[in-house]
């Protein structure tokens, strides 16, 4: 069975500058980009991940989950729109080696990487389980809130799940603790 990596939300409106912006989110980018560049130069089949693929949030209208007054608990500022600058990856995460990458959120918010579908209309969990997927490494941002859910879906789906704490970045750290205490629960491994 095969490992993968599943890069969540490393995005310009995620990282510092962006409309959404997570402290320390570009540094999380540069340091992911670290661990693509020294996978992507390594043999493919290498033994630490056989796959690597992305999330990105991929905002068309989603309705409720932006707000002129947000809640910054389920409505947000606008980010992360379709044919902005903000949607695109940040360009810390340099390079961006992705078998698949997997859109979430065009009309209604999603968090999971497991709502998401790459264009041709995979999901997540499928995709992975057609590459004999068992165990997923995952990093990104938020910690408490996209990766979190991300986690906890990989588990629910029947997938060993190491969290990388050390490539993620979350919004406050009350959230970002009760997160990492709940994915433990769940059975996420925090490396």
């Amino acid at each position: 069975m095969a490992r993968a990596l599943i890069v969540v939300d490393v995005q310009n409106d995620f990282c510092e500058g962006g409309s959404l912006a997570v402290d320390g989110g570009a540094e999380v980018a540069f340091r992911i980009g670290e661990l693509l560049h020294h996978w992507s130069h390594k043999d493919r089949k290498a033994p630490d991940y056989q796959v690597v693929v992305a999330t990105r949030d991929h905002h068309v209208d989603p309705g409720e989950h932006f707000s002129d007054e947000p809640d910054f608990d389920r409505s947000w500022p606008a980010h992360c729109v379709v044919g902005t600058d903000g949607e695109a990856f940040h360009p810390n995460l340099d390079p961006q080696p992705f078998d698949a990458v997997f859109l979430k959120g065009d009309h209604a918010a999603a968090y999971s990487g497991f709502e998401g579908r790459t264009t041709d209309g995979s999901t997540l969990t499928d995709w992975l389980r057609r590459h004999d997927v068992s165990d997923v490494d995952v990093c990104g941002l938020a910690t408490d809130y996209c990766v979190r859910a991300t986690a906890l879906d990989a588990v629910r789906a029947g997938f060993t799940t190491r969290l990388l704490e050390s490539l993620c970045a979350g919004v406050a750290p009350g959230s970002t603790a009760s997160a990492l205490s709940e994915m433990r629960d769940a059975g996420v491994t925090v490396a």
